[in-house]
């Protein structure tokens, strides 16, 4: 890698660190992350700084900070999101907590002004907000150059000292223009050159993995899912293909026809840990503590499966197919907070990589990009092209309770006390979600940035009985209930495969939660989103004549109560409840 990079990422904390820093390389530049408190001394070299996101307060005990000296420096800063409040209040400047937060979609008013961060990009754009801190004092210097409905400070300016900064988030894809504004502060208001080619990205995974891996060999828990398929194979094009060896795990947690679909790949074979996964799992409900189960019990597979084929522990070490947001959501970076624990990074997992015996080629990478890698490896279309599905299977999109509860009637709508993990201004949140009589998706983005009790909009679709009878029943992860939530996501999967709108969305998680009565005691939540990277998402509208089917052919099956949708964008809802 370049030991000047022309920009730098100081990390304060945020999910989006790395994604900022890709977005850069994208466009051609070579951009690293590093630490906030990073002396300004080492940064004297780069042309640029942004300052990521981050969950904290700048009045947080403890919370990022950045070397004020940068401030000072020749190079260009972009400040983003918190990056904004911090460098607002370091420089003089006030921040406050906002009334309230905002989050997912929002419209910039952005001012006709020849800063050459916003150079053609005047007018109403939509940008992806993920705060509850603003900025309503500015330092000296500083202008105030966009705002949207609810943060009147959204974009500031002060073109002479090469200091810039917005609330929003420009690196994700939800903000239209976003391109265009890192564009713009890497060329116009940085001056850099091009000295980046993604082509140059295979080579360098390649010899990561073999400087990782050494003289030994690597055994690979292969779920048939993209990144796990696209690590294997770079690991065999790395090191050769009779050093990798592939099983895919049966854990009694996976879709309808999943395991003979997998059986089927080149290299591949099937080891049943059914009864051990669901033995473990017995009448466990809380969402994190199913993640560490299903973890720990992933490496007690692997060593048997090792000491079964005699696969001696220093000649072999475990490979996996984690991807950036995985680690970033499991609380991977210094200061990123802990959203929920990946299957790939709970304490066994964790024990491994320290002793050196694990390589995860995909670390690094986000979602598309290992689909452009499977691409240029020259894998199938039908295997790179399926929608992500996560690796604890459907024990996490199957909620669980330990106690019966009513739901509970408001202004709103029913809160019902079901707890879904929703990620809002960059943290963890594990709250009851709202059920509103209708499909809005307005007036589910309304009130989630209203309302803090909740961090998950849903709306009734179709029930057998009225929502007011409905109640939480307390259960847990049964055999019973997958076999339920099994058959309703292959009904959804079907009709959406032949409707072709499983082709206009990136993933569609089916949840199954214990909602309903004693006769029908769950009901399903319709979860389709449109992403790129998975580190933000839309909720997607259906076609009203799919959603009827879908309904009704869900609600025929024995013991669903009721249907609902999902209007919750990410933020302020993760894609998965769990």
């Amino acid at each position: 890698m370049n030991p000047n990079p022309q920009i730098v990422v100081l990390d304060a904390g945020g999910q989006y660190c790395h994604l900022i820093a890709r977005k850069v390389r994208d466009l051609g530049v070579y951009a690293e992350v590093r630490a906030s408190e990073t002396p300004a001394s080492e940064l004297a070299a780069a042309r640029g700084i942004i300052i990521s996101g981050g969950p904290n307060s700048v009045y947080d005990a403890g919370s990022p900070t950045v070397d004020r000296a940068i401030f000072a420096q020749p190079h260009a800063v972009l400040g983003i999101c918190y990056g904004q409040q911090l460098m607002a209040y370091l420089l003089g400047g006030q921040v406050r907590k906002g009334d309230k937060g905002e989050y997912g979609l929002a419209t910039l008013e952005l001012d006709d002004t020849c800063d050459p961060l916003f150079a053609g990009l005047a007018g109403r754009q939509q940008v992806w907000m993920s705060h509850r801190d603003t900025v309503y004092g500015l330092p000296e210097g500083f202008s105030a150059v966009g705002r949207t409905a609810t943060c009147a400070i959204a974009a500031v300016a002060a073109p002479d000292r090469r200091l810039y900064a917005v609330q929003f988030h420009p690196e994700v894809v939800h903000t239209t223009r976003g391109k265009e504004i890192l564009s713009n502060f890497i060329f116009r208001v940085c001056g850099c050159c091009k000295d980046w080619d993604p082509r140059q990205r295979i080579p360098l995974i390649e010899q990561e993995i073999r400087d990782c891996v050494g003289g030994r060999n690597v055994f690979f828990f292969v779920s048939g899912g993209v990144d796990s398929s696209v690590a294997f194979a770079l690991c065999g094009r790395a090191l050769g293909v009779d050093r990798v060896r592939g099983v895919y795990v049966d854990t009694g947690l996976m879709r309808a026809g999943e395991t003979d679909f997998v059986g089927r790949l080149p290299g591949v074979s099937v080891e049943s840990a059914q009864e051990q996964f669901l033995t473990a799992l017995a009448g466990v409900t809380e969402p994190e503590q199913k993640r560490h189960i299903i973890g720990e019990e992933f490496v007690r597979v692997q060593e048997r499966i090792i000491d079964g084929r005699r696969l001696v522990d220093e000649h072999w070490i475990l490979g996996q197919g984690t991807i950036y947001p995985d680690t970033i959501e499991s609380g991977g970076t210094r200061n990123a907070a802990l959203i929920k624990t990946h299957h790939n990074r709970v304490a066994g997992i964790q024990r491994l990589i320290e002793c050196g015996r694990i390589v995860e080629p995909l670390k690094s990478l986000y979602k598309d990009e290992v689909r452009e890698v499977g691409r240029e490896l020259g894998l199938p279309s039908e295997l790179l092209d399926r929608h992500p599905f996560p690796g604890p299977g459907l024990a996490i999109r199957c909620l669980c309770s330990e106690f019966d509860a009513p739901v509970r009637e408001t202004p709103e709508g029913w809160v019902v006390p079901v707890h879904s993990v929703g990620v809002q201004g960059d943290s963890r949140s594990y709250a009851p979600i709202l059920a509103l009589d209708r499909l809005d998706h307005a007036s589910a983005t309304e009130l989630i940035n209203r309302l803090t009790e909740v961090n998950r909009v849903v709306a009734l679709v179709a029930a057998k009985s009225p929502l007011s009878r409905l109640q939480v029943l307390a259960c847990s992860l049964t055999p019973d209930r997958l076999a339920r939530l099994r058959a309703a996501d292959a009904t959804v999967r079907r009709l959406s495969h032949d409707s072709g709108f499983d082709r206009q969305v990136w993933q569609f998680p089916v949840i199954l939660i214990p909602l309903g009565t004693p006769e029908h005691p769950d009901s399903v939540v319709l979860r389709p989103v449109d992403s790129v990277d998975g580190m933000t998402a839309q909720s997607v509208a259906m076609p009203a004549a799919l959603l009827e089917q879908i309904s009704q052919e869900l609600l025929a099956q024995p013991g669903i109560a009721a249907v609902f949708y999902d209007l919750t964008h990410k933020p302020p809802a993760t894609i998965e409840w769990e």
